[in-house]
């Protein structure tokens, strides 16, 4: 381990059919006014709308709702959650819905009392109070990890901004209730968006150096894991053993724990988080689109870890073959995933246009693991995703 940490996550999760049972006791801990945050309405369709509100009501909870939270949540939506907050006196924030909503949710919590929150706490990294509202959740699509972590990604419209913001152990989910079964109702589109963003969480982490960390053991077990349980996901969606190890490895990927003792790279949430700024596509099936062409782009910087992932990771075999020819062919083992999973593999298919690239390129950080790129070199990358 190269680098000295110190591990803490005060999410307190219940995994599986019956996980629901334990919202009594955890409403228990809180007072009367709870704020209800939700998306699209899907969660009335299934009938988990009626179950929560039930229990609330059982609890003896005043319910006040702010519904209609978007995938890559809006500043102005999050800003309408504080009102609510700031209004009735909130003592509990509970999610039902995917990451968008609990990334949303946590911005609230953090929000109270500033005039710009987006400026202050995600443009300028001020430090947040422990006077934050206390968020559960229930979820219903797997991706981000957001149930288990500090991960808050917002987009300001009119800024043209999507930026995400780790806040601190006290802003993490107090608890999270992950049921598999609640995530059969979203669509295949949906399911492989999410399960791209795992993989590109893990290889976030992974592609950073430090080759003996055991972090990398790690992730490459999860990587397998994803990868082997994605077609029976596709396959069938209600495959629970399938989608339950899928939603425990996204909750793995990215609650901190496989990315300690070592550095981390990110560029390609950094890019995608501007495309979708400008097209609002959904997240995963950007990084899917945006990674091959980055990979390729930075692999010979990394060239060791390459071929590890190559071989660890896809079975590669490297007989007579030299170190490029073994990593590109992990990289094309990715590309490979990707088009067998149903994923985008072109940002055209997003809505991106040749005339915003440009655009798009200078709005993203210049960063990155293994090489830090210039917007120049971004540009180059966006029009081979094209």
């Amino acid at each position: 381990m190269k680098y000295d940490f110190t591990f803490y996550n005060p999410t307190r999760i219940h995994f599986g059919k019956n996980s629901l049972d334990n919202l009594k006791d955890e409403l228990s801990n809180y007072g009367k006014n709870i704020l209800l945050v939700y998306g699209g309405g899907s969660i009335k369709k299934i009938g988990l709308y009626d179950k929560v509100v039930n229990i609330l009501k059982e609890c003896n909870k005043n319910i006040f709702e702010c519904g209609g939270i978007t995938p890559n949540p809006k500043y102005k939506d999050m800003l309408r959650g504080v009102k609510m907050i700031e209004d009735n006196h909130i003592d509990l924030i509970l999610v039902v819905g995917g990451g968008s909503v609990i990334d949303c949710a946590k911005g609230m919590s953090v929000s109270l009392g500033l005039k710009d929150p987006f400026k202050d706490l995600w443009l300028e990294g001020k430090e947040v109070t422990k006077n934050n509202i206390p968020v559960g959740s229930i979820l219903t699509m797997v991706g981000t990890g957001s149930e288990f972590n500090g991960g808050s990604v917002i987009t300001d419209e009119d800024r043209k901004i999507k930026m995400g913001r780790v806040f601190p152990s006290h802003v993490y989910p107090k608890f999270s209730i992950l049921n598999p079964e609640l995530t059969y109702s979203v669509s295949e589109y949906q399911m492989v968006s999410g399960i791209f963003d795992i993989l590109s969480h893990l290889m976030e982490q992974y592609f950073s150096g430090d080759d003996d960390n055991v972090s990398d053991y790690l992730i490459e077990s999860l990587m397998k894991s994803l990868i082997d349980a994605t077609p029976k996901a596709i396959k069938n969606k209600e495959d629970y053993e399938a989608r339950s190890n899928i939603m425990w490895i996204a909750s793995l990927a990215l609650n901190t724990l496989v990315g300690l003792g070592k550095t981390q790279d990110w560029e390609v949430h950094n890019i995608e988080h501007q495309l979708g700024a400008y097209t609002d596509c959904a997240h995963g099936m950007g990084l899917a689109a945006i990674s091959v062409p980055y990979y390729k782009h930075i692999y010979k910087y990394g060239l060791d870890k390459f071929v590890r992932f190559a071989k660890n990771v896809w079975n590669i075999d490297d007989t007579n073959k030299s170190k490029d020819e073994v990593a590109l062919l992990g990289i094309e083992a990715l590309s490979k995933f990707i088009k067998d999973s149903h994923m985008v593999t072109h940002i055209s298919e997003l809505g991106a246009t040749k005339d915003m690239l440009k655009d798009i390129a200078n709005s993203c950080i210049e960063s990155g693991g293994y090489k830090v790129l210039s917007h120049e070199e971004i540009y180059e990358i966006l029009k081979e995703a094209y």
